[in-house]
């Protein structure tokens, strides 16, 4: 991904959380059970408590990402929750909220975002709606790598140090430096571990 997306994306989650006064948590291009980016900015207590008792397994938010697109307040919520995740989260502060949700089920952006003293209003939601859409559309990973990229990442996934690798593929550590720093902006990685890991969720590995 390019530094303008990159910009882009820390702009809209800048503005989700402008929006989202009682935090939020967002999963984009949710793949195999994992999306490609995540943020949260609800408190330490619930993630824990929420990471502790494996609740993204169980979270009727969550289920209703994945079967419906668009939004609902978390009251209108009427999916079964026999862990009472959503009372739960309400004694953490989290009372007010609403799951929005967009994208092929195959790559599903699933955001919740909350407030402490109201339902959020109709336009409030619209708005929200059009963060996540917009923040689901520039994270779109890409689904290509050059031949280049991916046989230095597989030889980095195969257990090669940078100099081996570089020697196996006859060029210098520096050339294959930059093929593993351009993979990692293509997969929007932070370390060349994650981009391999995307790889691999992609089917490129």
């Amino acid at each position: 991904m390019d530094m303008s997306n990159t910009t882009e994306l820390t702009r809209l989650f800048s503005a989700l959380r402008t929006q989202s006064p009682g935090g939020y948590s967002a999963g984009l291009h949710i793949r195999f059970a994992a999306p490609l980016v995540s943020e949260s900015t609800y408190s330490p207590q619930w993630l824990g408590h929420y990471t502790a008792n494996a609740y993204a397994l169980r979270d009727p938010l969550i289920a209703w990402g994945l079967s419906c697109e668009g939004s609902i307040r978390w009251s209108e919520l009427e999916l079964p929750d026999p862990f009472n995740i959503l009372r739960q989260a309400a004694e953490f502060g989290l009372k007010y909220g609403v799951a929005l949700s967009c994208g092929p089920v195959q790559s599903r952006t699933i955001v919740g975002a909350a407030r402490v003293d109201r339902e959020f209003s109709d336009a409030e939601i619209e708005r929200l709606l059009q963060i996540v859409r917009t923040l689901h559309e520039i994270a779109e990973p890409k689904t290509e790598l050059t031949t280049a990229q991916i046989q230095a990442l597989r030889c980095i996934a195969g257990g090669d140090r940078h100099a081996a690798a570089a020697a196996k593929l006859g060029i210098s550590e520096s050339a294959l430096k930059a093929r593993l720093v351009s993979a990692r902006e293509r997969l929007m990685a932070r370390t060349t571990s994650e981009a391999i890991q995307k790889a691999k969720e992609i089917r490129l590995l």
